[in-house]
């Protein structure tokens, strides 16, 4: 196989996702620079689908933008499935590395992050009636990256399809472990930084009193 740049490869991933990911493998090819910005547009599709919407299609009552839970719908939920995949695997005798799974996951989001662009730009040019449409790019899109997925993690791994399917459903296991983990970290902290608020405040008056 001729050399192919970064961004040929994932062109080659999307078209042959069979032989794309096993080339890359044995090529030792694929970008963390560019995985990092698919997975950084993930974050600005999750934004422009939930805010930018077309009004004919949806109404965003909330007036106020909060960033986080797009930031846990992008980054974090891939950080968990990384880190998930990468654990599980372990204990399933897997070959991939924590980049290498890095790098194949972010190149397996390409078309459902390019569908959060596609279908907010198609909800300003076409009518509620059209919405079957949409529904269509999304979940053919959906089941792209869902197949792509299954054959990075196919690839990294070296797994046969069963046990591929063991391990995407472990991780998926995995994630929502370390989900509700972190959760509950956070809602300690808080109750921490209330707590140490409010000591602080009281402090405060009585020492000006």
């Amino acid at each position: 196989m001729m050399e192919l740049s970064q961004v040929q490869w994932v062109r080659h991933i999307l078209l042959h996702p069979v032989e794309g990911f096993e080339d890359m493998r044995w090529k030792k090819a694929g970008s963390l620079n560019i995985a990092f910005f698919i997975v950084f547009m993930l974050f600005l599709g999750m934004v422009a689908d939930g805010r930018l919407f077309g009004p004919q299609f949806f109404i965003n009552y909330d007036k106020t933008f909060n960033i986080i839970p797009y930031i846990l719908r992008s980054i974090v939920f891939f950080a968990a499935w990384v880190v998930g995949n990468w654990s599980v695997c372990t204990l399933l005798d897997g070959d991939g590395t924590m980049r290498n799974i890095c790098i194949y996951s972010a190149y397996a989001l390409v078309p459902y992050t390019a569908q959060l662009f596609i279908r907010t730009i198609l909800s300003h040019l076409l009518v509620r009636d059209e919405l079957v449409f949409m529904d269509i790019i999304r979940f053919t899109f959906i089941g792209w990256s869902a197949l792509l997925l299954f054959f990075a993690v196919k690839s990294v791994h070296q797994y046969s399809p069963a046990k591929t399917i063991l391990a995407c459903a472990f991780t998926i296991g995995a994630m929502v472990i370390m989900l509700v983990l972190l959760m509950l970290f956070m809602s300690l902290v808080q109750q921490v930084y209330v707590f140490v608020y409010s000591l602080y405040t009281e402090i405060s008056y009585r020492i000006r009193v």
